[in-house]
């Protein structure tokens, strides 16, 4: 699971480059700390959003040595203005930063968009005892949704009938679960004998998804959020785990975004594939990019990303590799497109 676990010596620095001054169309930007709060633990994040057009510098957030980092005017006022809400949910050992170049994109057509970090399954916090509470991750969806929600500044400038959640991997596994999906433990355990080499297998034995009963009633329950109106998966993991008939049951619009050059250890044949063929007719979508592979909806790689990675962590290289005619920069152009259409649509 090493090359499934972005390296935190590259990817757990925000920095903030002052350059020229701000264009209206850059996105604002500040970080978002919500608090425990009963049965919701706390969390760390993020919130891009529609700035004011006033003057105030332009910084490179989430720029490091191997990814390209995104403009945006740190702690810019918002503008005056109720925009629709889009929750985003990163993969195993990634974070808030990995889908910056989607959120910005998200930004500038007129979206508020959070993303954070879960406890447990992000870059520099991989433990296997908080992590394995996967329904977990589903929850601090709805409690981020509740914090805006109930935030002085925030909640005045939600849409709240129009939210949706996107995922990257886990992440989408994540939003599915808070549009109706529910995790099968046995199944999820029959299915690794016969596809052991899956990254989703992978998670689930060395972490011991499952391993009580308590914690399997616990992954199996029903953790629908109505708030959520929509979502998208971005060419998900442990999808085979979902039990058929929950599935059958969603009756949101899914956006199913796949991968369709070759991944072996998350193959979107048997994984984005299962979900489509058993979601209903009626709310499933599904495009497959043939030129992206799964780490291709991560940040964009610098010229020496690579070379890095592998020095840190033999194996890692695979982050910042795409199809074979793959270029990262058209292929997040093309699936921002689809996924604007998307939610215009919707």
């Amino acid at each position: 699971m090493r090359q499934f676990c972005l390296m935190s010596v590259l990817v757990l620095g925000l920095i903030a480059t002052q350059f020229s001054p701000a264009h209206a169309q850059e996105p604002g930007f500040q970080k978002l700390e919500i608090p425990a709060d009963g049965p919701f633990r706390a969390l760390a994040g993020v919130i891009w959003y529609p700035a004011a057009a006033t003057s105030h510098p332009v910084s490179l957030i989430a720029d490091n040595a191997a990814f390209v980092g995104q403009r945006a005017l740190v702690d810019a006022t918002p503008d005056n203005t109720r925009h629709p809400l889009v929750v985003v949910s990163h993969g195993f050992g990634g974070n808030w930063r990995n889908q910056a170049w989607l959120a910005t994109t998200l930004v500038r057509a007129g979206y508020i968009v959070a993303a954070i970090n879960h406890p447990g399954t992000t870059s520099g916090d991989l433990e296997p005892a908080t992590g394995a509470l996967l329904w977990q991750r589903a929850v601090d969806i709805s409690h981020v949704i509740s914090a805006l929600e109930g935030h002085a500044l925030w909640s005045g400038l939600i849409d709240r009938e129009n939210i949706t959640v996107i995922g990257h991997s886990l992440g989408g596994w994540t939003a599915l679960e808070v549009a109706g999906a529910r995790m099968d433990a046995d199944k999820m355990t029959r299915d690794c004998e016969t596809h052991p080499d899956l990254a989703a297998c992978d998670v689930v034995r060395d972490f011991a998804i499952g391993k009580t009963t308590a914690e399997r009633t616990k992954l199996a329950q029903d953790m629908r959020d109505p708030r959520i109106k929509r979502v998208v998966s971005l060419d998900l993991g442990l999808a085979r785990g979902f039990s058929e008939d929950s599935l059958a049951h969603i009756n949101i619009p899914v956006l199913i975004i796949a991968a369709g050059s070759p991944t072996p250890k998350v193959p979107s044949e048997l994984e984005s594939r299962y979900l489509f063929d058993h979601l209903p007719a009626k709310f499933r979508e599904i495009s497959v990019f043939k030129d992206a592979a799964h780490f291709s909806f991560l940040q964009l790689c610098k010229a020496n990303a690579i070379a890095l990675l592998e020095d840190d962590t033999p194996g890692d290289g695979i982050i910042c590799k795409d199809g074979i005619n793959g270029d990262r920069t058209r292929i997040h152009h093309a699936v921002s497109q689809r996924i604007l259409a998307f939610l215009a649509q919707h």
